[in-house]
């Protein structure tokens, strides 16, 4: 079955005017583009949900929101490790200088109580931040969504071209057979056939990496309504780095 399929879209294409093969040229071009993406965005996906999770768990576990800070080095590129760094740089800008210094030092122990404007500000740094970072996890899907949504409008182009080339031959030819007329509309499908066969995968790729971007988009939403409250209670109740 699969033989008679193959031959069946072969034998179409060579039949098939040069709009025809230009469109499914196209198409088989376009699908490879897809399937680039969604390996890479597979598993960039992969990696960013795990190692941001582990940070978030690691951030939020910690008994100061500075200790991670403290501690570690700056060498990830998850995106809650980036929003927690940038908001910490932040942070300890708007400190008392005593306060700063003792952290540059590594160290905790000096009052730094904030007003609510300097808190503010921090937070407007955290969503400017988290921003940045949901357009680097969408990147990549608009290619993938471009891929799946053209390729079978350009098979229904396709199609209806090559049926307007067959109704013209017809007219010209004054008569018409199932003959003649079965090898034109069967050339005329095969872009149709082609944009199914790139779309269909690509859809059911593209809801899963989706579903694997929402969720990740939902833990950066958490962890930075999380991580500026534990800012508030620090650091306008307690009035205390430690």
């Amino acid at each position: 079955m699969l033989e008679f399929f193959s031959n069946s879209l072969l034998s179409g294409f060579w039949l098939s005017s040069g709009m025809g093969k230009g469109i499914v040229l196209i198409q088989l071009f376009s699908s490879v583009v897809m399937v680039a993406f969604i390996i890479g965005k597979w598993r960039e996906l992969g990696g960013l949900v795990k190692s941001s999770r582990r940070a978030m768990r690691d951030i939020l576990g910690s008994q100061h929101v500075l200790d991670h800070r403290l501690t570690r080095e700056d060498n990830s590129h998850s995106p809650i490790e980036n929003i927690y760094w940038g908001t910490c740089d932040r942070l300890i800008r708007v400190m008392p200088p005593a306060a700063q210094a003792q952290v540059r030092a590594r160290q905790l122990g000096v009052p730094a109580s904030l007003s609510t404007h300097e808190v503010a500000l921090v937070e407007s740094k955290a969503n400017h931040i988290l921003d940045e970072e949901s357009l680097r996890v969408e990147k990549g899907m608009g290619i993938i969504a471009t891929v799946v949504s053209l390729a079978p409008m350009l098979g229904l182009l396709g199609t209806v071209w090559g049926v307007l080339d067959a109704f013209a031959d017809m007219g010209a030819a004054g008569s018409a057979t199932i003959a003649t007329m079965a090898p034109a509309i069967s050339s005329a499908l095969v872009t149709t056939v082609v944009g199914l066969l790139v779309a269909i995968p690509g859809v059911a790729a593209a809801t899963y990496l989706n579903a694997e971007k929402r969720g990740l988009l939902a833990d950066m939403d958490a962890f930075v309504d999380d991580f500026m409250g534990r800012i508030g209670v620090e650091f306008q109740e307690s009035g205390r780095l430690a």
